[in-house]
């Protein structure tokens, strides 16, 4: 079943009295449960087509296809549906609330997506926590944490929803080997059991290549990935 279509995306921003053109005639189609990567260097348009994608930001022109609807003819309350139902992200940085503990955090999806929690969100918060290493940290605030383990918290909140999509952002961007390795592998049985579709994007090569299916992206553009080797 194929799960995203883009169609000649672009996304123009007015700087300056100039135009610059952030995505520039985007196509792209993603299977459900595929693990998809595109590799790009910083200003290739990578965020700015996952925020697209997340129903974050519009584009100027194109379509975008999420299991056959148009996001973009859904009215405000219908897009955030979209988005707090559907959708996982796992931006480049933690983005966590400093006045929550990562157990808080985590349940801020929850809270925002229905009127009450569920009776099983706490237990699914601390279930997700150990999942990514960080049991012990349930009670400790973004202060009290290393960058990496912030990270890994912003990393188990993305899957609180129950997402059929991940969008990855440069997910790894600042943990360690080992951790990025974890983090991975988390990423991989997620979608190998759950059948999660993935999208990430990075300018990591190696981290890239761990996808089943690979693009590129430059100057606004996708296209087929093409190894260098």
């Amino acid at each position: 079943m194929t799960q995203i279509v883009l169609e000649g995306v672009t996304k123009t921003y007015g700087v300056g009295g100039t135009e610059l053109q952030a995505v520039n005639g985007a196509s792209l189609r993603v299977e459900k449960g595929e693990f998809v990567s595109i590799i790009g260097h910083s200003g290739s348009g990578k965020t700015t087509l996952l925020s697209i994608l997340g129903g974050i930001l519009r584009p100027t022109s194109g379509r975008v296809f999420f299991e056959g609807d148009d996001i973009y003819s859904y009215d405000s309350d219908r897009l955030s549906e979209y988005r707090c139902g559907k959708i996982g992200f796992v931006f480049q940085f933690a983005s966590l609330l400093p006045m929550l503990t990562a157990k808080e955090n985590l349940l801020l999806p929850v809270a925002f997506h229905r009127q009450s929690l569920p009776a099983r969100a706490e237990e699914k918060a601390l279930e997700l926590l150990d999942l990514v290493g960080l049991a012990g940290k349930a009670d400790a605030r973004p202060s009290q944490m290393s960058g990496g383990q912030q990270r890994r918290v912003a990393i188990a909140r993305a899957f609180m929803n129950d997402p059929v999509l991940i969008l990855a952002d440069e997910p790894t961007g600042d943990l360690d080997e080992e951790t990025e390795a974890e983090v991975m592998r988390i990423f991989a049985a997620m979608n190998e059991k759950k059948g999660i579709t993935f999208l990430l994007v990075t300018h990591n090569s190696e981290l890239a290549g761990q996808a089943k299916r690979r693009f590129s992206m430059s100057n606004g553009s996708i296209g087929e990935f093409r190894s260098s080797s």
